[in-house]
């Protein structure tokens, strides 16, 4: 008897769009099974595993990280600026105002 399959999101917010694919994947996959098998990473060539992370469910989780029914596994970009680096600029100009 096989294991039942896994409903799984994936999830990428790309400078273009966002990308929301659903799949039904075996038990026992992992993180970066459901990235390879959604398609995102051919429709959306700027996602490089060795740089960006994923999560699930908004907590970062390892390529190798195995999945539950149910999990969305989300693939995060790169930031563009240093949080705290844009918050002490936004303060300096709070203050000359």
């Amino acid at each position: 008897m096989s294991a039942p399959a896994l409903r799984i999101e994936v999830l990428y917010a790309g400078p273009a769009g966002a990308v929301r694919r659903e799949l039904r994947l075996d038990a026992g996959c992992t993180a970066g099974d459901a990235v390879r098998a959604s398609g995102v990473l051919e429709s959306c060539p700027e996602i490089d595993l060795a740089r960006n992370r994923v999560g699930v469910f908004g907590r970062l989780a390892p390529l190798d990280a195995p999945l539950r029914d149910g999990d969305r596994v989300e693939i995060y970009r790169a930031l563009i600026a240093d949080p705290k680096e844009a918050r002490r600029r936004r303060a300096v100009k709070a203050k000359r105002t």
